[in-house]
C-alpha cells in the first residue's frame, strides 16, 4: 500500500460563489479531477489495523452543529432492527456520548461507531444510516453526520483582504490530508486520500462526490466547478496527484 508524500505541487483555481458575491471560491483542481474513491469493503484496510473491518468508523463520528445532530437524529428514529445491528443497544442506552473534550459525538461500541454493521449482519456491512438512505432512495450525505460524508473532501473558510479593504470570504475545497487530522493524523495506520489503493475510481473526485460537492457549494458553484475541472482535463492535467 503505497502512500505518497504531502507537499506535493497542486493546481488551484478561484471563481466568485454565483450565489454569493461575498465568497470566493478556491478549489484544488489536482484533488477534483484524481481517481480517488472510497474502497470501504473492497479492500480498505482501515485507519487502525485493530479494526480492519471498521474504515474510518472507527472513531465514531463528532458534530458540526446542533442542525446535524438533529438531521442525524430524525434518521436514527426511522432505523428499524433488520437494517442497524444495534439498534437495541442505540435505543437502551443512546447513540451518542461526549468524548474527553465534551464534545458531543456518536457512540462507539466494541471499537467501531454504533451505526456500524459487522460483515456478518443479515442487513447488510457498513453504515446503517448510509444504507438506509440507499434504501429508501436517498443521498447518503442527507442521512449521516456531515464529517462522514464530507471526508476526504474538505472545505475550509478564511476571510481575505486583498489590499483594498473590501473583504472576502475564500471558500477553500480540497483534499482532506493526514494532515488535516492534526497530530493525531500521524497515528492512523493507513489513510486513504494520499494513498494509490485508493485512486482507482473509474470517474475523477469532482463527478463521482457530485452530490456531496454541491452540498458544500450549491448547484451553480457546482457547475462552475465542473467547467474549470473539464478545462483543466482537457488541457492534459498539468499537475496530476501523484498517488494516480
Amino acid at each position: 500500500m503505497a502512500e505518497v508524500d504531502l507537499g506535493f505541487p497542486r493546481s488551484f483555481v478561484e471563481f466568485r460563489n454565483p450565489d454569493d458575491a461575498t465568497e470566493v471560491f478556491r478549489c484544488d483542481l489536482t484533488w477534483l479531477t484524481s481517481r480517488w474513491t472510497c474502497i470501504f469493503g473492497a479492500g480498505c484496510p482501515g485507519i487502525y489495523d485493530t479494526s480492519p473491518d471498521a474504515g474510518c468508523c472507527t472513531l465514531g463520528a463528532h458534530f458540526s452543529d446542533d442542525d446535524d445532530v438533529a438531521r442525524v437524529a430524525e434518521f436514527v428514529e426511522r432505523l428499524d432492527p433488520t437494517e442497524w445491528e444495534l439498534h437495541d443497544a442505540g435505543r437502551r442506552d443512546g447513540w451518542t456520548e461526549r468524548d474527553e473534550d465534551g464534545e458531543l459525538k456518536t457512540r462507539t461500541v466494541d471499537g467501531a461507531c454504533i451505526f456500524h454493521n459487522s460483515r456478518g449482519f443479515p442487513g447488510g456491512y457498513g453504515c446503517a444510516l448510509h444504507a438506509h438512505a440507499l434504501a429508501t432512495g436517498l443521498e447518503p450525505h442527507t442521512t449521516k453526520p456531515d464529517v462522514c460524508w464530507q471526508l476526504p473532501l474538505r472545505r475550509e473558510f478564511r476571510e481575505v483582504d486583498p489590499g483594498d479593504g473590501d473583504t472576502y470570504t475564500e471558500v477553500r475545497i480540497g483534499e482532506y490530508t493526514r494532515a488535516g487530522w492534526g497530530p493525531g493524523g500521524a497515528d492512523l495506520d493507513w489513510y486513504c486520500s494520499s494513498n494509490t489503493d485508493a485512486h482507482v475510481g473509474r470517474d475523477p473526485v469532482y463527478v463521482g462526490s457530485r452530490a456531496e460537492l454541491t452540498a458544500l457549494m450549491g448547484e451553480a458553484g457546482y457547475a462552475e466547478l465542473v467547467r474549470h475541472c473539464e478545462r483543466f482535463l482537457a488541457d492534459g492535467v498539468p499537475v496530476p496527484h501523484p498517488a494516480d
